[in-house]
C-alpha cells in the first residue's frame, strides 16, 4: 500500500458517506486515531480489517489498495 493509495481512497469513501473519522471508527470497532493513522499512511490495516473496510464501503480490497 505504498504512496498511501489506501489512505486516500479510505478518506474519499468516508467523505462520500458523510462520516467523521470518529464515526467510521465506531462503526468498524476502531478508535478515530487508528482511522487517522490509516488515512495519513502512518499505519496499514491487517488483511481481515482490509476486507471489513472493503465490505463496509461495498468496494473490493483491490480497489482500496490501488489494484484496480
Amino acid at each position: 500500500m505504498r504512496n498511501n493509495v489506501f489512505g486516500t481512497r479510505l478518506k474519499e469513501l468516508r467523505h462520500e458517506k458523510g462520516l467523521s473519522q470518529w464515526q467510521l471508527g465506531e462503526l468498524l470497532g476502531f478508535c478515530n486515531q487508528t482511522v487517522s493513522f490509516w488515512e495519513s499512511g502512518q499505519r496499514e490495516p491487517d488483511l481481515d480489517t482490509l476486507k471489513t473496510i472493503a465490505s463496509f464501503f461495498d468496494v473490493t480490497a483491490d480497489y482500496l489498495i490501488g489494484n484496480d
